[in-house]
């Protein structure tokens, strides 16, 4: 089911970088990849705060998700010069605490989109 879904997030987020081109701030892809999504059909939550535990005390507010898609992936959007490890890191941190398997980052600072989307996947489930 998170295949389908990753590749119907990864079609929307062509549709906004077709329209919008690269080199905006994050929000503004944010906002109309959550319109692409709707349009689509695809349930997404939008900066959903994520409950950490340490050392046993909850931790409220320790990270928020740019978009839960479907209730079952995760996808995390950069607008950087280069996507670094520490940002694949990230996602995968992201993953393990929802305990979900597959993440998509999306860097929309790129001339074409396909060379800004990574998939990241939660070896847990593997």
């Amino acid at each position: 089911m998170d295949e389908d879904v990753s590749r119907r997030v990864i079609g929307a987020a062509i549709e906004v970088h077709r329209h919008l081109g690269p080199g905006l701030l994050e929000s503004s892809y944010s906002a109309a990849l959550a319109r692409e999504l709707s349009l689509r059909g695809l349930t997404a939550e939008r900066e959903v705060p994520v409950l950490v535990s340490y050392k046993g005390d909850a931790i409220e507010d320790a990270y928020r998700l740019d978009f839960l898609v479907e209730r079952s992936l995760v996808v995390e959007l950069k607008t950087v010069e280069v996507v670094l490890p520490v940002h694949r890191s990230q996602l995968l941190t992201y993953l393990r605490w929802t305990g979900l398997r597959l993440g998509l980052l999306i860097n929309f600072n790129v001339p074409l989109l396909r060379d800004g989307i990574s998939r990241v996947v939660n070896k847990k489930f593997l």
